[in-house]
C-alpha cells in the first residue's frame, strides 16, 4: 500500500491554493513527494471550468470570479463548504478517468454515511446528490496521469451564493448542504477525519501524514 500526505490549510484564497497545486503537482510528477490530499476552504469565489457557458454566472454579489483551467462548468466555494485537491499519481493507481471519478464520488459517499446521509450518483453527472440535490461538486484536471483540483463538499456554507449562478450549468436540480439536512450546525473540521479516513480506504492507501 502506498502512502498518503494531508495537508489541512484552514481558509485560503483561491489562486493561492492554485499555485499551491501547481508546486505540489510538479513534485509529485517528479517523485519528490507521496501522492497529496489538500483539504482547505476558500474565501466566497466563483469559478469557471474550461469548457464553462459564461451565462450561468447570473450574479456574483461580492464573491471574486476566476478562470480556472480544471473541467466542469462554473461553482461556487466558500467558507463552511469543505474543498479537497488531491494531487495523485494515477500511475501508481489505475490510468483511468473514469475510474478516479467514481472513487472522488464513493469517497463522499462513504464521508456522508458517517453523518447518516444518503448520498448518491445521478448516472450523467459527476458529483454527489442526496436526492435532485447536489451536495458535492466535482471539477479535476489531469496533466501526466498526475491529478489537479477535485471536489467541494457543501458542509455548512451560505447557501444564498447559489442563487448567483447555475450550479455547474446544470437547470432544473438543486444544491444543499449538510447542515440543511441533518437540521443542526455543522462544521467543516467535524468531516475532516471522517473524509480523510474514506479517501484512505478508497483508494487503497496505508497510512496518511498530517502536514
Amino acid at each position: 500500500m502506498s502512502q498518503l500526505n494531508v495537508i489541512t490549510k484552514g481558509l485560503v484564497p483561491y489562486e493561492t491554493a492554485w499555485e499551491l497545486q501547481r508546486e505540489l503537482h510538479a513534485q509529485r510528477l517528479a517523485g519528490h513527494i507521496p501522492d497529496t490530499l489538500v483539504l482547505l476552504e476558500h474565501p466566497p469565489v466563483y469559478t469557471f471550468g474550461k469548457n464553462s457557458d459564461r451565462s450561468n454566472l447570473i450574479d456574483p454579489q461580492d464573491a471574486e470570479v476566476i478562470q480556472s483551467d480544471r473541467g466542469g462548468d462554473i461553482t461556487w466555494h466558500g467558507p463552511g463548504q469543505l474543498v479537497g485537491y488531491p494531487i495523485i499519481n494515477l500511475e501508481a493507481h489505475k490510468k483511468s478517468v473514469s475510474w478516479y471519478m467514481r472513487n472522488l464520488e464513493e469517497v463522499i459517499i462513504h464521508t456522508l454515511n458517517q453523518f447518516e446521509i444518503s448520498g448518491d450518483r445521478i448516472s450523467g453527472m459527476t458529483g454527489v446528490w442526496v436526492g435532485n440535490q447536489k451536495i458535492c461538486a466535482m471539477g479535476v484536471r489531469l496533466s501526466h496521469w498526475v491529478t489537479m483540483h477535485g471536489f467541494a463538499l457543501n458542509v455548512g456554507p451560505d447557501m444564498s451564493y447559489f442563487n448567483g449562478m447555475i450550479p455547474c450549468g446544470i437547470k432544473g436540480k438543486g444544491v444543499v448542504s449538510m447542515k440543511e439536512l441533518l437540521d443542526k450546525e455543522i462544521h467543516v473540521k467535524d468531516v475532516i477525519p471522517s473524509l480523510t479516513q474514506a479517501f484512505r480506504s478508497v483508494f487503497g492507501f496505508a497510512d496518511q501524514i498530517a502536514l
